[in-house]
């Protein structure tokens, strides 16, 4: 009798023990947690960059020739048309002396033509003049044709004589002009002996040293201008359509993880790169830049959207979520009981939270977790509401 009595206990715990289950996970309502519409919702796009520079130049000699003097170096700031460093200029020097030298002597020769054409001129005059007498003579029987034909041919040779002179002169002032143009190049010949900052510029590189012999066209240094610096993002195309020139970016630098800088959008890029289906994005960094080291890691937060209200539901909370198309099925609490919504959704936050952009019915609240024993008709009660 006592095994019987013990035998019927346990089948009535048993059943109290699977009764109770039974209603704690199907009939018991399910305390959830739902979300709540939030104010001043900032949306943002991450990307990671690097420190760059819009104007960096590689700047060397036109000409070959032993380097002689190197007056700065990596970091050096420079002004436009300070002096970077010098070549061996002695050749240059004494051709630009040959070039004065030959400025002189055509100026001479000029000179020479001139004075020969007032010869000529002169001798011309008197030629003229014996040849009038001459002719004179010549009319009243005096003279032989001879004589008078002979006195024509002077003059003749007068003219020319005085054409060759002016011709001279014109080749003289040719000369000239020809010395004082190999003159000028000399000089500018000179100057490339001389490599001069393009712009106000930080060296970044120094790449030779001095004695070097250096070849037409081979970098000296490198150099950046301080405003052009900036900072390259690289963000991906699924979340760079809404990015334009002017919103507001926060930058963090590796080198200094703990500052948050502020900056602009620069620059979208119109070409995407088609390997890694990332999009350029050029942002200013305000005072982060004003030690950059180029190259540096950089993280971009770009704030594409600000809405003023949205109902941001958790993406772990959503059930076969679309993407590409931005919709999905979410879990509602209606009149205390529980069942799925299709919605559509329209940002994406960074910490994985999706805006709701369809209308939901009133007092239709949206689960913010999936309990693992959701089941559409059951009963639930809000735990709390999550911001």
């Amino acid at each position: 009798m006592k095994s019987i009595f013990t035998k019927l206990f346990l089948l009535i715990l048993i059943a109290a023990i699977v009764g109770g289950a039974w209603y704690m996970t199907k009939k018991r309502p399910l305390s959830v947690e739902v979300v709540s519409a939030q104010n001043n919702i900032a949306i943002k796009v991450f990307g990671l960059g690097t420190v760059e520079a819009r104007i960096l130049s590689k700047v060397g000699f036109k000409l070959s020739n032993a380097i002689t003097e190197l007056n700065v170096d990596e970091g050096d700031l420079v002004k436009k048309g300070d002096v970077l460093a010098r070549l061996d200029n002695n050749e240059q020097l004494a051709k630009l002396a040959r070039s004065r030298a030959g400025i002189t002597a055509a100026m001479a020769a000029f000179k020479g033509a001139q004075t020969a054409i007032g010869k000529a001129k002169v001798v011309l005059a008197q030629k003229q003049r014996s040849y009038d007498r001459k002719n004179a003579l010549f009319k009243k029987r005096t003279i032989s044709t001879e004589t008078l034909e002979a006195s024509r041919l002077e003059l003749d040779t007068a003219k020319a004589e005085l054409a060759i002179s002016k011709s001279n002169l014109l080749t003289a002032e040719a000369a000239v002009e020809s010395a004082k143009a190999q003159l000028e190049l000399d000089k500018v010949i000179l100057d490339q002996h001389v490599l001069r900052a393009p712009y106000d510029a930080v060296i970044v590189t120094r790449h030779v040293e001095a004695g070097t012999i250096t070849k037409a066209g081979e970098p000296i240094f490198t150099l950046v201008d301080p405003k052009s610096v900036w900072v390259l993002g690289h963000i991906s195309e699924s979340r760079s359509g809404l990015i334009k020139t002017g919103q507001d970016v926060e930058v963090r630098l590796r080198s200094r993880p703990h500052d948050l800088f502020k900056g602009k959008v620069i620059r979208v890029d119109i070409e995407s790169d088609r390997v890694t289906e990332e999009r350029q994005v050029y942002v200013s960094c305000g005072s982060c830049l004003e030690k950059f080291n180029l190259g540096e890691q950089a993280e971009v937060y770009i704030t594409t959207a600000k809405l003023d209200k949205a109902l941001l539901v958790p993406e772990n909370a959503v059930d076969t979520f679309d993407e590409r198309q931005m919709k999905g099925v979410v879990w509602v609490l209606a009149d205390g009981k529980l069942k799925r919504q299709p919605v559509t959704f329209g940002h994406r936050t960074l910490d994985a939270r999706l805006t709701i952009k369809s209308d939901l019915p009133d007092g239709v609240k949206v689960l913010a977790r999936l309990p693992k024993t959701l089941k559409e008709g059951r009963s639930a009660k809000i735990a709390r509401e999550k911001n």
